[in-house]
């Protein structure tokens, strides 16, 4: 009965522990931008705007190499990149230059590849560019044609609103929108400008040492298994984040009927909180080493562009229009966020990594099903995937099934099919996911039998003969769908 009660808590730890991992590391500088940046494309960009270069009935040579470019810059991982896919969704997308977006953005973004190529190799860096793009724009190619009939009528449902029709894009709505992915990139992107402290003082803390380690007790930190642990920055970032929480919900439910004193105070904190999040704090002896970084300034220089355009360029329909949106995005996503990760985080107590010598060991169909599975349960952001990737490598997992599980893992986890699945639907969300599983496989088969020795014609018979099947299907399924429209 004891075993039983141990390792139900150490499971039950194990959720809590990543959820506050989580919570403290990611949200606020990743996630939050994010939600903000879709709504100001739901509320301030006119449809046509979208729909001009994304739309489902652009010139496919278009909207699909234009949704991988746009997701090509950004630096983020999949649970932020599905606000941004809502967004773009809600405002008028097509269905395939979406998922285009939503798949390659995580999986072959230019710092990962980059990451990729120092940390394991050039190769497969290349082969994950390569594949990544060719299979993003199949996948998305192969939704819209299963799901023509729902993207027609989402179309001619999506929310015209906000925005004038027929008009172009404003230039403060444009400004605004950038100055908010500026923000996100500052607070996302790994560079020495953004991440060297240029001052530092210290706080007197008697005891932060001791609090720091029994933080580390209870969240351990572990860069090679990918455990971020909480530090006492992420302590106080998580009860600003609830603080947030609850003037958003005074100030943002009701923001329909006008703002209150609750919507300046949340928009104040959420400020304030982007810039504690955005300093280097380190426990020393006798108290707190507090570290002004590049990153701070950049978020602040943000903000008070932010500042200037809500007060003096938005209108008070528009910036209404804004907090709305962003705001029913938190809503529709953040809960199923909490829930995933917790439930990735008990399931990765059960996993360990050393079985992947067993399952993935060779470049088989079921190693590769493997590395994609591993993408499933084993989730983690971006960027933090690379090393661990390098640990399955040296736990002797094959380059091939490790390139399947580099692209399932941003793409595949638990709470971003969770959220994935409110925003577009259980059966859409499912062929998604059963796409990029079939489609990470074969990526991972193809590269690993280049990694045996196969030869280039080998591999472009076998690529041929996985697009010739799945042109089959297809063709399959449109006299299919075309026989039913007759019917």
């Amino acid at each position: 009965m004891d075993m039983v009660l141990s390792w139900g808590e150490s499971i039950l730890y194990g959720g809590l522990g990543n959820l506050a991992a989580y919570l403290a590391a990611h949200v606020l500088l990743c996630l939050l931008p994010a939600f903000f940046i879709a709504g100001a494309m739901s509320a301030l960009i006119p449809k046509e705007t979208v729909t001009r270069f994304l739309g489902r009935n652009s010139r496919k040579a278009v909207s699909y190499p234009a949704a991988a470019a746009a997701g090509s810059l950004l630096a983020v991982c999949s649970c932020t990149i599905v606000p941004l896919f809502a967004g773009i969704y809600k405002k008028g997308a097509g269905l395939g230059p979406a998922i285009t977006f939503l798949f390659f953005a995580p999986a072959a973004n230019i710092l990962a590849l980059v990451y990729t190529g120092g940390i394991i190799g050039p190769d497969l860096a290349v082969a994950r560019f390569l594949l990544s793009l060719t299979f993003g724009i199949g996948i998305g190619l192969i939704m819209a044609l299963i799901f023509h009939r729902d993207d027609a009528a989402h179309d001619r449902a999506t929310d015209t609103a906000f925005g004038a029709q027929g008009a172009g894009m404003g230039r403060m709505a444009l400004v605004f929108l950038f100055v908010w992915v500026a923000l996100l990139l500052a607070g996302t992107l790994k560079l020495n400008v953004l991440t060297s402290t240029y001052l530092s003082f210290e706080l007197p803390f008697a005891d932060a040492q001791g609090w720091q380690a029994a933080l580390d007790r209870l969240v351990p930190y572990d860069a090679a298994r990918g455990e971020e642990g909480v530090s006492l920055q992420g302590v106080v970032l998580i009860g600003l984040l609830g603080a947030i929480g609850f003037a958003a919900w005074r100030g943002l439910e009701n923001i329909v009927e006008g703002s209150n004193a609750w919507t300046w105070i949340s928009l104040t904190l959420i400020a304030a909180t982007l810039l504690v999040a955005a300093l280097a704090v380190q426990p020393v002896e006798g108290g707190l080493r507090i570290g002004v970084t590049g990153k701070f300034f950049s978020v602040g220089a943000a903000l008070a562009a932010l500042h200037f355009i809500v007060r003096h360029r938005l209108s008070e329909d528009e910036l209404r229009d804004w907090l709305w949106e962003s705001w029913r995005f938190v809503k529709q996503i953040f809960p199923l966020l909490v829930v995933g990760v917790f439930i990735v985080g008990m399931i990765r107590v059960l996993i360990r990594p050393e079985w992947i010598q067993i399952l993935a060991g060779s470049n088989s169909l079921t190693g590769n099903l493997a590395g994609v599975v591993f993408g499933v349960f084993m989730y983690f952001p971006t960027l933090v995937e690379v090393p661990i990737a390098k640990m399955f490598l040296e736990l002797g997992m094959h380059r091939g099934p490790l390139l399947a599980y580099l692209m399932s893992d941003p793409e595949l986890s638990l709470q971003s099919i969770l959220i994935i699945s409110a925003i577009i639907g259980r059966k859409k969300t499912f062929t998604y996911v059963g796409l990029v599983a079939l489609f990470s496989a074969a990526a991972g088969l193809i590269y690993g039998a280049w990694i045996d020795g196969a030869s280039l014609l080998m591999l472009a018979l076998y690529l041929a003969g996985f697009i010739a099947l799945l042109a089959a299907l297809l063709s399959v399924t449109r006299r299919r769908a075309s026989s039913l429209k007759g019917v």
